[in-house]
């Protein structure tokens, strides 16, 4: 069972989700919030396993109460932004305070149920509308003092790669294998675990410790930052 949080501050909407939610079988809204220190408090109480946040509301806006829960170390449940302003400062304020997805609220039912559960098992949620800006802002800004190397062992167990990136203004080298390579490709490629399962003939729980490995290596704290660092670098 997914345990969701739902927080913004109108109470239509948030009724309206919840029954968009309630239909599945697999989906409990667990609580509700109306602003953000009220989402930080019973983030805290109830350990959701996924949390929908506003942006605009009174007492703290979602993006400081996002920054706040993911500070919580004891808090695991990705968050899901879900606004009706398009706004890259929201987008970009909200990837760098932590959020795991991106949605507008004219979204149908089905993005909605879709991004819950994706965002459960692991996977990164961006609309499409964003998905390309989001990229395009990261990708083409690698700094020429960053360089990535890409070289290729052979031990007897498993090729690596090993990949220079950035991390906290310095550089982070760590050695990805082959299979953890293919897995970030994938990812970068906005696939999901099932999808990465299929496309390389393994199980999804292989997939979510590739991912795990890989979001580690690099020094990601999620999948979206996994997939603005692929792009950025060039490790895909």
């Amino acid at each position: 069972m997914i345990r969701v949080l739902l927080v913004d501050d109108h109470v239509m909407l948030r009724a309206g989700f919840r029954a968009i939610l309630g239909t599945q079988p697999d989906i409990d809204v667990v609580g509700e919030a109306g602003t953000g220190a009220q989402a930080v408090r019973l983030a805290a109480q109830l350990h959701p396993d996924v949390i929908t946040m506003d942006v605009q509301m009174p007492d703290m806006d979602g993006i400081e109460a996002t920054r706040r829960i993911v500070a919580d170390p004891d808090i695991t449940a990705p968050i899901a932004i879900v606004t009706t302003f398009d706004r890259d400062e929201y987008l970009f304020e909200a990837l760098d305070a932590g959020a795991g997805g991106f949605l507008l609220k004219n979204a149908g039912p089905e993005q909605l149920i879709g991004a819950v559960r994706a965002l459960a098992a692991g996977d990164a949620v961006l609309a499409p509308e964003v998905t390309r800006r989001v990229l395009t802002r990261f990708a083409p800004s690698a700094p020429p003092t960053a360089p990535v190397s890409v070289s290729v062992a052979e031990p007897p167990s498993q090729a690596t790669r090993t990949h220079t990136g950035a991390r906290g203004g310095g550089l982070l080298t760590e050695a990805l294998t082959d299979r953890e390579g293919e897995v970030l490709a994938l990812m970068a490629d906005a696939r999901s675990n099932a999808e990465i399962a299929r496309a390389l003939f393994i199980g999804e729980a292989t997939v979510k410790t590739h991912v795990s490995r890989v979001l580690q290596k690099l020094g990601a704290r999620d999948r979206v930052q996994a997939i603005v660092l692929a792009h950025r670098h060039g490790l895909t």
